[in-house]
């Protein structure tokens, strides 16, 4: 199993602009065969270190996670994080 968890910073903070991000990712759920799971949560604290949104998804493996990085839905998420973030880190790791 691998899971891959993305922390985005927006280029824009506010509330409405983080609802708006975290629910382009959650309509990703139940688009993509490979993807297994999926888990957004938004930031609580607002800290200057905090990230604004984050995502946690799992995958059977390694090239289930590498034909999700191509697939159709997630392309179109990618469209909109390269014009919505400001920032963001990635960890990927067997589970």
């Amino acid at each position: 199993m691998i899971t891959h968890i993305v922390l985005f910073k927006l280029k824009d903070r506010s509330p409405e602009s983080v609802a708006a991000t975290a629910q382009v990712l959650r309509d990703m759920e139940g688009k993509i065969d490979e993807l297994l799971s999926i888990e957004v949560g938004t930031d609580v604290v607002h800290s200057e270190r905090s990230y604004d949104v984050s995502l946690v998804t799992k995958f059977a493996s390694l090239e289930a996670m590498q034909a999700y990085q191509v697939h159709p839905v997630h392309k179109k998420v990618i469209e909109h994080m390269s014009v919505a973030r400001e920032a963001q880190a990635v960890v990927d790791y067997e589970s």
